[in-house]
């Protein structure tokens, strides 16, 4: 019986890339709430990587804002003042909305504001997609550079009639 040789540093590795480029899309998505948030003038209470039941690895606080680092790795959150969500103080609820609280906004701004991570990721997928296509992207190559011809090292193109050198000039009269 032969022994799966596992090489445990690379594991290592590989989960340390997922975790670190999961953590990348997640502080992305969580930006969009927070961005559009504080462009209607929202009081942003938390803005945090991963959750935090209980404690945080990091956090630290500036402005009216609290940064940080949970230690369950599921996801993130954006607390914004005034949303009512099941961690809202059900005290808060009674009192009139303040001016900068979530609650207080038209529904147009709170719709942005809802809809600011999903944008953010789908003008991302846009960028990682046009970033690929320039890397990786189909080159061509225009044929008055073509000096010598084309070198073929398919006897496909043997078989059809094609010889190192040849070229091409047109194809079904297109040229």
């Amino acid at each position: 019986m032969e022994l799966l040789a596992i090489n445990w540093s690379s594991v290592g590795l590989k989960v340390a890339q997922l975790l670190l480029s999961l953590s990348i899309l997640v502080i992305l998505h969580e930006f969009g709430h927070y961005i559009t948030a504080k462009w209607f003038k929202c009081r942003v209470e938390k803005f945090y990587l991963f959750f935090d039941p209980w404690f945080s690895i990091v956090k630290k606080k500036i402005g009216d804002t609290v940064y940080g680092i949970g230690w369950l790795p599921l996801g993130g959150y954006v607390k914004i003042a005034g949303m009512v969500d099941e961690s809202m103080d059900k005290e808060a609820l009674k009192q009139p909305p303040q001016p900068w609280e979530f609650r207080s906004k038209p529904a147009w701004q709170r719709l942005i504001i809802m809809i600011g991570g999903v944008t953010v990721n789908i003008l991302l997928a846009f960028l990682i997609y046009a970033m690929i296509l320039m890397v990786w992207g189909e080159k061509k190559i225009s044929n008055a550079s073509l000096k010598y011809g084309i070198t073929f090292n398919d006897s496909l193109f043997n078989s059809l009639g094609f010889k190192n050198g040849d070229k091409i000039l047109a194809v079904d009269g297109t040229p």
